[in-house]
C-alpha cells in the first residue's frame, strides 16, 4: 500500500494528475503486475482515474480481458482510495480477486472530489462476487497526501461541479 500511496504523492509532485495511485500485484507473490495514477487532467480523459489505468495495464501486460480467468493468478488491486461508482464498476468486471483501500470515499468527497453514487452496501455486492475488500490499510497517509494535494493548490475536477 505504501508503494501506492506513494505514486499518488509522486503524481502530485510531478503535477500529471491528482491525489490517486493503484497498482495490481499477484495475490500469492507480491509480484508488480502493473501501476497506475490519475491523469485525468493530463490525457483530458475523464476515465483515466488511478485504477482504471493500473486495470488497464495490467490487461494489456498479462495480455486477457479477464483477469480471473482459468489459468490466470489471482490477482489484488491495492488503491490509495475506495473506489469511485466507475472504478467500482470496473473493478467488478476485471477479474481482480481482491481490492485492498487506503482513504475512504468520505476523505476524497471531504476534499472536494465527487465519486458519484454506488451501492450502498458495496463492500458485500464486492464480496457476493468472489472479490474480498480490505479497508482502511495506511489511511492516515493516504489522508495526507490528500491535504498536500490541497495544500499545494490542485485541481479539484468534477464534471458536474454547481449543477443540481
Amino acid at each position: 500500500m505504501r508503494f501506492v500511496i506513494q505514486l499518488a504523492l509522486t503524481n502530485i509532485a510531478a503535477q500529471t494528475g491528482g491525489p490517486f495511485g493503484a497498482a495490481v500485484f499477484e495475490s500469492r507473490t507480491g509480484r508488480l503486475i502493473a501501476a497506475g495514477v490519475n491523469v485525468v487532467e493530463s490525457t483530458n480523459c475523464s476515465l483515466a482515474h488511478a485504477e482504471m489505468v493500473a486495470l488497464a495495464n495490467t490487461h494489456r501486460t498479462l495480455g486477457q480481458f479477464d483477469l480471473g480467468a482459468q489459468g490466470m493468478p489471482k490477482l489484488t488491486l491495492f488503491t490509495s482510495c475506495e473506489p469511485c461508482a466507475m472504478c467500482y464498476g470496473a473493478i467488478l468486471w476485471s477479474g481482480v480477486r481482491k481490492v485492498v483501500c487506503a482513504a475512504r470515499e468520505s476523505d476524497a468527497i471531504a476534499i472536494g472530489f465527487d465519486e458519484a453514487p454506488k451501492p450502498k452496501h458495496w463492500v458485500a455486492a464486492l464480496e457476493a462476487r468472489g472479490i474480498s475488500v480490505t479497508r482502511d490499510l495506511c489511511r492516515d497517509e493516504a489522508i495526507a497526501v490528500f491535504r498536500r494535494y490541497q495544500e499545494t493548490g490542485g485541481r479539484i475536477y468534477n464534471a458536474r461541479k454547481g449543477l443540481k
